[in-house]
């Protein structure tokens, strides 16, 4: 990892003019915030039409209403867009002024992170207020769900971020990183409660997302707080999503100092 050049106080400047220099163009980034919720809109719309007055898979349709509500603020939060700048800034030379900053370039990153998220939920949060009031989901949120729901949200976050980071930084090898992140975010997609809750998906698909990590940048927060999970499958699920953080943490640590030398071998 880079050298912990980096301070807090440095870091929170960062974010505050990264934030104030977005909020300018707040517009943009409100059309790239809405065309990540159409997709969950669509599936949402599925879904509900489908369970009708009934329900489906046990899901009734205003509890399939709040699932894809919920889900789409939580996607907001844990899409880490600056994973898909890293690879240009490696293959154009940004990386270049990034490293003679007196701030790790990972400092970067996470104010981008932070900006674009306060940026976002700005328009997220009204909006989904409304579709609330119109479409009325089913929602009984406890105290113990939401006080669960915050680590893993937090780790949600982090998985994602540093999981789509270190198959960024791939670029000191490769011109098509990138393919590897949009393979992510499909698997993400299949395995993440996008296209389906997962108790939803197919025997085999289940059982690949109870594994895979890809549930657990996405999905698992929001089976929390809707309440679809025991105690027990809660502290399992926290207990996973802690290990695979580990193990993206190690990647990226692994990949970061392995490309760096061989950026600089290279004259980068």
């Amino acid at each position: 990892m880079a050298p912990a050049r980096g301070n807090l106080r440095g870091g929170r400047a960062l974010v505050k003019s990264t934030w104030l220099s977005w909020m300018q163009h707040r517009g943009f980034f409100y059309l790239v915030a809405f065309s990540w919720m159409v997709p969950l809109l669509i599936y949402l719309f599925v879904w509900s039409t489908a369970a009708g007055e009934g329900t489906v898979g046990g899901f009734s349709r205003g509890e399939l209403v709040g699932y894809y509500l919920v889900l789409i603020l939580v996607n907001q939060i844990t899409f880490a867009t600056n994973n898909w700048t890293v690879g240009d800034a490696i293959r154009y030379g940004r990386m270049n002024l990034l490293l003679l900053r007196p701030l790790s370039p990972v400092w970067d990153a996470l104010a981008s992170e932070v900006a674009v998220k306060v940026v976002f939920m700005t328009f997220a949060v009204p909006l989904v207020a409304i579709l609330a009031l119109i479409l009325r989901p089913a929602l009984d949120i406890t105290w113990q769900n939401v006080l669960a729901f915050v680590p893993a949200l937090v780790l949600a976050w982090a998985l994602r971020f540093l999981w789509g980071y270190w198959l960024a930084l791939l670029a000191f090898w490769s011109t098509r990183a990138d393919a590897l992140l949009s393979l992510q975010e499909s698997l993400i997609f299949l395995l993440g409660g996008q296209v389906a809750p997962t108790a939803l998906l197919p025997p085999l698909l289940q059982k690949a997302a109870v594994v895979l990590p890809f549930r657990y940048m996405l999905a698992f927060p929001v089976e929390i707080l809707t309440g679809q999970m025991s105690t027990s499958q809660i502290l399992t699920g926290l207990t996973i999503q802690a290990g695979w953080l580990l193990v993206a943490l190690a990647l990226f640590v692994a990949v970061w100092r392995a490309g760096l030398r061989r950026y600089s071998a290279v004259g980068g």
